[in-house]
């Protein structure tokens, strides 16, 4: 992770963000927070965590994204799931219950602040029920969330994929081919060749780093598999 910055902990946005942190006995919860947490400050493009290295801190997100994902021995990455202020890391989580390397890498998609809890800390509090059932339940979360992008993957076609990837996103996307490649888990080549047959079909129009919709229905046809 980045070294630490130095400003006070903002507790009580930390409070409104993990309000099950109020749920701790106040002894156990301060003393994770003052002696065994850093506040953190990443700008968009730091690597906050990397494949293969131990968890140096469990995250807790106060702004920003974090994007995590697997990557590959051909240089590719394959987007697993996104952490946003209130949510929880469950590669962080699964690394420091196994002991284990990290299994996947975490870059911050815009300017970050976050809260890094050692990993000496985050196992007290996983000794608490009320901390403990959170992050089991966001394993359950997360675990569904995985098993629909397995199942994307292994059945359904890429242009399918990119379909469903433009939606819901607005009538106008701001996003670069490299982006869009990063979060299916493929080439800039194969992304740009999909969408230039959408354009031709009339579903688009792409322009430099913007992508806008024309027709969003016959996308969600294709995402769905009947075109």
């Amino acid at each position: 992770m980045p070294p630490a910055d130095t400003p006070k902990l903002p507790a009580e946005r930390l409070s409104l963000l993990y309000p099950v942190l109020d749920e701790l006995p106040d002894a156990l919860r301060l003393h994770v927070l003052n002696a065994e947490s850093r506040l953190i400050q990443a700008a968009v493009g730091d690597v906050l965590f990397d494949e293969g290295q131990p968890c140096q801190g469990f995250p807790l997100v106060l702004s920003g994204e974090i994007r995590v994902a697997r990557g590959s021995s051909q240089g590719r990455a394959l987007e697993l799931y996104r952490v946003a202020p209130g949510e929880l890391c469950v590669a962080s989580a699964s690394c420091l219950f196994g002991h284990l390397p990290l299994i996947a890498h975490g870059v911050a998609v815009s300017r970050c602040e976050l809260l890094a809890v050692s990993p000496s800390g985050f196992e007290r509090w996983m000794a608490a029920e009320p901390f403990r059932r959170f992050v089991m339940g966001t394993f359950a979360d997360r675990l569904a969330d995985l098993m629909a992008l397995v199942e994307a993957v292994a059945f359904q076609r890429l242009d399918q994929r990119l379909a469903a990837a433009l939606l819901g996103r607005g009538t106008t996307i701001a996003v670069t081919h490299q982006a869009l490649a990063d979060e299916l888990g493929t080439v800039r080549e194969i992304v740009t060749r999909l969408l230039k047959r959408f354009e031709r079909e009339g579903w688009l129009r792409v322009a430099r780093e913007r992508i806008e919709l024309l027709d969003a229905p016959a996308l969600r046809e294709l995402a769905a598999g009947t075109r």
